[in-house]
């Protein structure tokens, strides 16, 4: 039964870094898309597209931060692995999801809110600062997924 547990706890790990890092990739292609149509027109605006279209990829650091804490927490890091029994792996699975799938949604709406935001500084790179405001209250969702589910990992008694 101790093979269960296990199995979960290392499913949550997975599903945090892989949903939370589907989104990232989603997000950073359309901003990335955005950002090359900008370029071709004024390489000179070049740096401050680049950083418009690297903002949704916080997303899959941050599961990839869960996945490390998790894969420590079950002993995979550091030390032999725990024997969870399945209750504790599935609790450890749920601690996971908030990051996972709330950096999924986040991090492909970042990146659409990032291209919009690259539009701006297309037309007007003064605006900049003004335009980063936009995709960065989506990155707060993200933020606050992610304390949760630290949260959530870290007080899990194994």
């Amino acid at each position: 039964m101790s093979e269960l547990g296990i199995v979960y706890a290392l499913l949550g790990a997975a599903l945090a870094v892989l949903l939370a890092g589907a989104g990232s990739a989603i997000g950073v292609g359309i901003a990335g898309q955005a950002a090359a149509g900008v370029v071709t027109e004024d390489p000179s605006k070049f740096a401050k597209v680049l950083i418009m279209q690297l903002l949704p990829g916080t997303q899959g650091i941050y599961g990839l931060l869960v996945g490390f804490l998790t894969l420590s927490k079950i002993g995979l890091i550091g030390g032999g692995a725990a024997n969870l029994d399945p209750k504790t792996g599935l609790m450890i699975l749920a601690a996971c999801l908030p990051i996972g799938i709330v950096g999924l949604i986040s991090g492909k709406y970042q990146g659409m809110t990032s291209a919009a935001a690259i539009g701006i500084v297309a037309k007007k790179p003064d605006q900049f600062g003004k335009a980063m405001l936009f995709p960065a209250m989506v990155e707060t969702y993200a933020i606050l997924a992610l304390l949760i589910s630290i949260i959530a990992v870290t007080g899990i008694q194994v």
